[in-house]
């Protein structure tokens, strides 16, 4: 069953969000992901949700996701976004 992991950001330093993006892509890919959704334009339709940035990848399973999350590679990516950008984040199965 394929894996979506959907990311919410609140980028305050977009210099060092920049060197954050390179590393998480560099990961993604070697992990088997592929990003559905890349910090495009949203248009509200339906309550009072806004995020400022809104990043979607598709996994073909769950522990492929999680392996990406618990990676060297992606956890490097992570420090790297330390005080670059506030962060919600999570993975749902999908169909």
């Amino acid at each position: 069953m394929k894996a979506y992991l959907i990311a919410q950001a609140d980028v305050s330093n977009p210099e060092q969000y920049e060197g954050y993006k390179k590393l998480a892509g560099e990961a993604v890919a070697k992990y088997g992901g592929r990003y559905i959704v890349r910090g495009g334009a949203t248009h509200l339709l339906e309550g009072n949700w806004n995020p400022p940035r809104l990043v979607v990848l598709e996994f073909d399973t769950l522990e492929q996701a999680k392996r990406f999350y618990d990676s060297p590679e992606y956890r490097a990516a992570r420090k790297q976004r330390q005080g670059a950008a506030r962060m919600n984040m999570l993975v749902v199965e999908g169909m």
